[in-house]
């Protein structure tokens, strides 16, 4: 494609993801991608690793593993590729657009184990903890994911970090940006504490980003890791303000919330 009729063909689809296709065309979503590639510390050389990208949505982290030299990738989801209105034609445009040799798995992270999906180098698992019915178990399963000398890269929405001790908040209905998806948000100290109790042996910290996601890469072998950030004081507006304290996501997070008004609407009428 010539840049005019790529750019044609990218305005046909719905995006989160900003994804540089080259031609100077980066796909129009509302999600800053490539900013939070240093938010979330992701290694410059990948060369030679597996790697899985666990809810992939348009892919932009998968492609971007494979830029970065891994050797394999696969990039997974099932509830944006199937009930979302998203889908999956925007991640396959994406794909074809790059000649990637991304390996698309669509499968919900219930469904995925070592003898599904096999054991990873680097198993990305970023956006996801806060929307998982079960956190410990979702996090089970994704230590399960990593080779024996391999990681995982955990980003989160956190609450309560003002708390000292392991603690989850639980969003009721949509009180979380108007969300029904969104469940949990625990505080730095139970993320750590979770990635511990399922049998990671280090962690480390890369630093807290702007927007107050928390991001940890848990190694399977100790010895990577480096101390908790200090939980921070309560902002003095937050303590009688709690919808404030409820609406730190956004505008990505707030776009996301209509994704899950529209599949829980679906999902209801059968």
């Amino acid at each position: 494609m010539n840049p005019e009729e790529l750019q044609a063909a990218v305005d046909q689809y719905q995006w989160f993801h900003q994804i540089d296709l080259g031609h100077g065309i980066v796909t129009p979503g509302p999600d800053e991608s490539a900013a939070k590639l240093i938010d979330v510390a992701l290694p410059q050389d990948l060369t030679g690793m597996s790697v899985l990208d666990v809810g992939t949505f348009n892919g932009f982290y998968a492609f971007e593993a494979e830029r970065r030299g891994a050797a394999r990738v696969v990039a997974a989801d099932r509830f944006i590729w199937e009930r979302g209105p998203w889908s999956k034609a925007a991640f396959d445009f994406a794909h074809s657009a790059l000649g990637s040799s991304v390996e698309p798995l669509t499968m919900s992270v219930e469904e995925m184990s070592p003898e599904t999906v096999g054991t990873f180098d680097l198993v990305l698992f970023m956006g996801i903890l806060y929307h998982a019915p079960d956190p410990l178990g979702y996090l089970e399963i994704c230590r399960s994911l990593c080779s024996d000398d391999g990681m995982a890269i955990v980003e989160t929405h956190t609450d309560a970090n003002d708390y000292p001790l392991p603690a989850v908040i639980f969003y009721p209905g949509t009180s979380l940006n108007d969300d029904p998806t969104n469940f949990w948000g625990p505080n730095r100290q139970a993320v750590d504490a979770m990635l511990h109790e399922v049998g990671f042996g280090s962690l480390h910290h890369p630093p807290l980003a702007e927007s107050g996601r928390y991001t940890v890469h848990a190694h399977v072998q100790e010895g990577r890791g480096n101390p908790l950030p200090a939980a921070e004081p309560a902002p003095a507006e937050a303590t009688n303000a709690a919808p404030d304290l409820l609406s730190r996501a956004g505008t990505a997070a707030r776009t996301v919330a209509q994704l899950g008004r529209d599949a829980l609407g679906r999902l209801k009428r059968g």
